[in-house]
């Protein structure tokens, strides 16, 4: 997906979750936090949105943000999982 027309990720950290609508429909990564840990629970994209990257940018956002927050990232969501394993650059923030 081209990150420039890309529309923007967002955070509601009272829900806990990294979300962001497409075509008025939402994509979602929910996790949830303790003592500074990251446990990624759910990432979905609707079937409609499938195959645009767009798991794979909100798990990316996520992480980053968790990198930022020094936290470390347990990642119960099995696409989450493959992600990270995919991407070593992130291998680092496994608790």
């Amino acid at each position: 997906m081209n990150t420039a027309t890309s529309p923007a990720i967002e955070h509601d950290a009272s829900k806990q979750c990294f979300f962001v609508f497409v075509e008025a429909q939402r994509c979602v990564l929910d996790y949830t936090l303790k003592d500074q840990h990251m446990t990624i629970t759910y990432t979905g994209v609707p079937d409609a949105l499938g195959g645009r990257g767009l798991a794979a940018q909100l798990t990316k956002f996520a992480l980053e943000y968790a990198r930022a927050q020094h936290w470390k990232v347990i990642p119960r969501c099995s696409y989450a999982a493959v992600y990270i394993q995919r991407h070593a650059e992130y291998a680092t923030l496994l608790a």
